[in-house]
């Protein structure tokens, strides 16, 4: 991991240890951003808040939220999310060989025609000028409703601010994947 362009500030006081303890108990380190984020603890408990409530959003196949925001982060170029998202994909009891192939989705032989479109619908709204088109939308309602179409573009509008956020300031891998001995991503355009 290169440094990340703000130097992660010192973790301190209650909420900090609060912070440090869950941290440690649900991935087993505290993550890098939460030392960059420490700066504004606004910021931090305002992005996490979000991100908490975002998890909780069932409209939508956690699979294909999964894939949609980890095709985002390959798009963007997180490297912090893709690692995360795909241990949480671990963690979770998802495809995690299909998970893996995400950053090159469009060669890879594993997705189905819904996952490819979930994920060609993420890479369009992840655009400087979002691509998305009418048959999009429209092909995914019809194959998942409403509620999960509504749901499953709040989850990729949430990735761009999350991961755009990551990149912007730097922040990488922290090496989550490899902690739980998950084989590596596949990096785009390879072969893995």
């Amino acid at each position: 991991m290169t440094a990340t362009r703000i130097a992660p500030a010192e973790i301190t006081g209650f909420k900090g240890m609060l912070i440090k303890r869950f941290a440690k108990k649900m991935l087993g380190q505290v993550p890098s951003s939460v030392g960059v984020y420490w700066h504004n603890q606004k910021v931090l408990t305002g992005m996490s808040t979000l991100g908490s409530k975002v998890k909780k959003w069932d409209a939508s196949d956690e699979q294909l939220k999964s894939f949609a925001h980890m095709a985002v982060a390959s798009a963007v170029g997180c490297s912090w999310c893709l690692d995360f998202n795909y241990f949480e994909a671990h963690n979770q009891g998802l495809d995690t060989v299909k998970a893996r192939e995400v950053p090159r989705w469009r060669v890879s032989e594993v997705f189905t025609p819904l996952e490819r479109d979930v994920m060609a619908y993420a890479e369009e709204m992840s655009r400087a000028e979002p691509a998305v088109t009418d048959e999009m939308v429209s092909g995914l309602v019809a194959q998942l409703g409403e509620a999960a179409v509504i749901e499953l573009t709040a989850v990729i509008a949430f990735a761009n601010f999350s991961t755009r956020a990551n990149v912007a300031l730097g922040i990488e891998s922290d090496g989550f994947a490899e902690a739980c001995q998950l084989k590596p991503l596949a990096q785009v355009g390879g072969s893995r």
